[in-house]
């Protein structure tokens, strides 16, 4: 790997960017917004349906149309802001979130509502690479695990903040309310950088590889695609299958490029480091486990135990509070000396399958109350796994290519959070549909067909048994990514020693 030199860091040799703390607030800031609006739209879909006369095809697209256009260009946005100045990038990041935030705001008809959607993932891109990046390049190695945790810490907050914010401003505005108030927090946010965040880029001079910045968003954009749409027209349709093969023949193609031009936007030999495959191993599972779970916990909370949209949000939120505690106090910052990289990986992803299996086995069992224990304790395995991967994967990538590491640590997420809403939901489907022999292909379209209560209940028991199938599946991937991820790291870190 490449040398560090002095041109390439901004840190100084001891401590970081005397403003260091202050620039964190500012990123953590503009990465709330970016991450809000990636669940803020799911409380509006009544409103959006009825004021613009939305089919569920619009919707769809609606919400899609986001995270699509934000995951196909993380790697290329990851490579131009180590190119062309992470400052520039991140500037340019929150104007096109705001501009397009007032687009979406001001939307009269579903096709400008999802132009707008669209431009706003372009800004989203630009910000979920580059935060990460200054913050790698602003903190020195003794700080960088806590500030990241910090920064980890916004993507709960976000989670768990969205749709109890998207359901007070549909209370008391109307729907557009909801975009329009990132225009102030993104203006703020243009004058904090300006004023505060250092510029650094890799300032070796690398010819842009646009080929490969094609093939990636292309690729990218494609297997997301399948994913997302796979549980709605079916994993065997043609649409997903053409679209995955699509996909994956494209990211062939972009890794055959990376290996033979001399100026690649993401070096291939990094995945020759074991420890940077052990920590993408457990960020790709531990995103699978808990996205995938709180998508199934969701319609527990509704479907099983009768909770609306809004209580179904509040009871999630414990797990979210749980990791912002914990990193806010820096309790993982303070384990990962004690028990090294490997060990806090495996001892997090394993409270966080623990947490999986209290929530498939005591959630049927004593309601909400079993679900909570579960929710608290993979909360924590959550705050401590999680820094510790980012940290891990950043820390394998050579220090000038912060940007393109951030893109791979995002792209990562996004993969592990579509295949655990497609993997898990598909499980609970197969489960649900072996137990009750109805056409129907959701659970309320199988109450609405029911004859009687007792049918009524027998159908709920076979989705609640579903439910618990498909967690239990979700708790042995976790805790199987866990130790694998602490088996590579543990030997990457042998040789070192």
């Amino acid at each position: 790997m490449p040398a560090t030199t002095a041109e390439n860091r901004i840190t100084a040799p001891t401590g970081g960017h005397p403003q260091r703390w202050l620039i964190l607030g500012v990123i953590c800031l503009a990465q709330l917004t970016v991450l809000l609006d990636n669940t803020v739209l799911s409380v509006a879909i009544p409103s959006l349906t009825a004021e613009l006369d939305a089919s569920t095809a619009d919707i769809q697209w609606m919400i899609n149309a986001y995270s699509l256009v934000q995951s196909g260009l993380l790697l290329t946005a990851g490579n131009a802001a180590d190119r062309y100045g992470r400052k520039k990038m991140l500037l340019s990041g929150l104007a096109l979130f705001g501009l397009g935030s007032l687009a979406a705001g001001l939307s009269e008809t579903s096709g400008q509502l999802i132009a707008a959607r669209a431009g706003m993932g372009i800004g989203g891109a630009l910000l979920m690479t580059t935060t990460l990046a200054v913050v790698v390049q602003i903190f020195d190695d003794a700080e960088r695990v806590k500030a990241i945790a910090l920064w980890s810490t916004v993507s709960s907050l976000g989670f768990a903040a969205g749709p109890l914010l998207g359901g007070f401003m549909l209370d008391h505005f109307w729907w557009g309310a909801i975009f329009l108030i990132n225009i102030p927090v993104a203006v703020v946010g243009l004058v904090a950088v300006v004023a505060l965040v250092p510029e650094s880029r890799h300032k070796q001079g690398d010819r842009p590889d646009l080929l490969g910045a094609v093939l990636s968003t292309i690729g990218m954009t494609a297997v997301v695609y399948a994913i997302i749409s796979g549980p709605e027209h079916g994993w065997t349709s043609g649409q997903v299958l053409l679209s995955a093969a699509i996909g994956i023949a494209v990211l062939g193609l972009f890794v055959l490029w990376e290996l033979r031009t001399p100026h690649p936007m993401l070096d291939m030999h990094f995945f020759r480091n074991q420890r940077f495959v052990g920590a993408v191993a457990g960020a790709i599972l531990v995103a699978f486990g808990m996205t995938g779970s709180l998508f199934l916990l969701t319609q527990h909370l509704q479907f099983v135990l009768g909770y609306g949209p809004l209580d179904a949000g509040l009871r999630t939120a414990p797990l979210a509070l749980t990791v912002v505690v914990l990193n806010l106090t820096g309790v993982g910052a303070r384990l990962l000396p004690k028990l090294g990289t490997p060990g806090t990986i495996a001892l997090g992803m394993a409270m966080v399958a623990a947490g999986l299996a209290a929530i498939a086995v005591l959630g049927g069992q004593h309601g909400y109350g079993g679900m909570l224990l579960g929710l608290v304790v993979m909360g924590a395995g959550v705050a401590l796994s999680m820094p510790a991967m980012a940290n891990a994967i950043m820390s394998a990538i050579p220090p000038e290519k912060a940007g393109v590491g951030a893109g791979i640590n995002g792209t990562l997420a996004e993969f592990g959070n579509g295949l655990g809403v497609a993997v898990l939901g598909a499980v609970l489907n197969s489960r649900f549909a072996a137990l009750v022999p109805v056409s129907a292909a959701s659970l309320p379209a199988a109450l609405a067909a029911a004859g009687s209560a007792q049918e009524k209940a027998r159908i709920a028991d076979a989705f609640a048994a579903g439910l618990e199938t498909s967690q239990l599946v979700g708790a042995v991937a976790v805790l199987a990514g866990g130790l694998l991820a602490a088996l590579l790291l543990r030997r990457a870190e042998r040789p070192q020693a």
